[in-house]
């Protein structure tokens, strides 16, 4: 049995206009995340931490943000091209394990129906999907509510 590691990690900043996404789910708040596609940062440091562990380099070797077809692009199809590049190379998702930074909005509310959402884009069970949030307690630009940040760990079996 070969298992394997990967971290990953994103973060974007607060702008206004644009809905806020996190984990596939759209969370009411006044201010979204700037970036090329939709700049949902649990789904993409859940894409570098499978990738990492898959040996298959970053979200923005396989998905720049330079190509115009990712523009405004919901990240669930982006965590769904990883998902099917990791499956045909052989490897099975056994867990993911995540972390948010923002000062606001409060999440933990939406954690069950973002554990759903990604579950669901990855065909594995909820229960092997873990979310979690905290603050920077004021700290730094994300403790000044400039943006979110987000830490994932996956891992893969190949058997």
């Amino acid at each position: 049995m070969n298992l394997r590691i990967g971290l990953g990690y994103d973060a974007h900043k607060f702008t206004d206009g644009r809905p806020l996404r996190l984990g596939g789910v759209t969370i009411p708040y006044e201010r979204g995340l700037q970036g090329h596609s939709d700049a949902d940062v649990l789904l993409h440091a859940i894409c570098d931490a499978l990738l990492g562990a898959a040996g298959e380099g970053d979200i923005g070797q396989h998905f720049p943000p330079s190509d115009p077809a990712y523009k405004d692009l919901d990240s669930r199809l982006l965590l769904k091209a990883v998902q099917k590049r990791l499956s045909v190379a052989g490897w099975t998702i056994v867990n993911i394990d995540s972390v948010l930074i923002a000062q606001v909005p409060r999440l933990s509310p939406y954690y069950p129906s973002m554990r759903q959402a990604i579950a669901e884009t990855l065909g594995v069970a909820p229960d092997q999907v873990s979310i979690k949030a905290t603050t920077p307690e004021g700290m730094g630009a994300l403790g000044r509510a400039e943006g979110i940040a987000a830490y994932a760990v996956a891992l893969l079996v190949r058997q």
